[in-house]
């Protein structure tokens, strides 16, 4: 990262569905990427598991042949893509790390083509349908930021954005927008009822990680159907880029395929913590317990 780094830079998030062709996905991916760059993108971040469906609706163990080693095939490709395009790329997926151990992924390419750094998912859920902890060993990595030729990210995935404690480790380490690649949707049977509502929560928890730490978040969703129907899930979108005091800048639908690009301003990040300086007043030596599972 230059040392005199400017005060803007453009993000693109792609927001995509997902057909049952990896080979397909990734080509869609590498155009979406490019279609970003074209239109200004700096940053460019793919949504969770863009190379596949989200294969967690079910447990099946011949599902693990999805998974590839990092570096490899995906992250070749995308690093050629990334030092062709003079961009940084932020590509989530199944990694193999060795037999029977495999994470879920996000790595930072920079613009060089080099791997900036990686970062395996933390939080991993068990719910219907998302049946993670049958293919995903927890990160081991801890929460980090890395460096970039246009600044310095974090990144976090999914299930990740419902804990303040991983949003505040990454924003402590001095980056300047939060990543989160995600896949989540509707049940098909909840939606009426519950759709609105499930939402809103996402949306809220992720525009709180911006307030309390005074940072750009970014939410990468994918869209459509998948599994059967009347059955599966259906990936509600509505990505969005927050700026540091949780005003969205922008937010795309919950049906459509579409790259949203964003112009970010490190200024704002400095004005909204100077008046809400919450970083401040933080109490860190009363935060014993916050490792603890319980303290009743």
């Amino acid at each position: 990262m230059p040392a005199e780094t400017p005060h803007l830079f453009r993000i693109g998030l792609v927001q995509m569905s997902c057909s049952q062709d990896p080979s397909e996905n990734v080509h869609k991916a590498v155009a979406k990427v490019r279609e970003a760059a074209a239109r200004g993108a700096q940053i460019v971040c793919l949504q969770e598991l863009f190379r596949s469906q989200y294969f967690c609706r079910e447990e099946s163990a011949e599902l693990f042949d999805l998974a590839e080693p990092i570096p490899g095939p995906t992250t070749d490709v995308m690093s050629r893509l990334a030092k062709e395009l003079g961009v940084v790329i932020v590509a989530s997926l199944f990694e193999r790390r060795a037999p029977g151990i495999c994470h879920n992924t996000a790595v930072v390419l920079n613009a060089d083509g080099s791997i900036a750094g990686v970062y395996r998912k933390m939080h991993i859920p068990e719910d219907p349908l998302y049946y993670e902890k049958f293919y995903f060993t927890p990160g081991d990595l801890g929460y980090k930021a890395f460096d970039t030729a246009f600044g310095r990210i974090g990144v976090l995935v999914c299930w990740d954005q419902w804990y303040p404690e991983g949003a505040r480790l990454t924003a402590l380490q001095g980056a300047d927008i939060l990543f989160y690649p995600t896949a989540i949707g509707w049940h098909p049977s909840e939606k009426q009822t519950l759709g609105a509502s499930q939402l809103d929560a996402w949306r809220t928890v992720q525009r709180g990680h911006a307030i309390a730490n005074g940072i750009y978040v970014a939410a990468v969703n994918r869209v459509g159907h998948e599994g059967p129907d009347g059955g599966g899930l259906e990936f509600w979108g509505n990505s969005f880029v927050a700026d540091p005091f949780g005003v969205l800048v922008q937010e795309g639908s919950n049906g459509a395929e579409e790259i949203l690009i964003v112009e970010c301003d490190r200024r704002r990040i400095e004005e909204v913590r100077r008046n809400w300086p919450f970083f401040r007043d933080r109490r860190i030596d009363s935060y014993q317990g916050i490792t603890q599972r319980w303290l009743k």
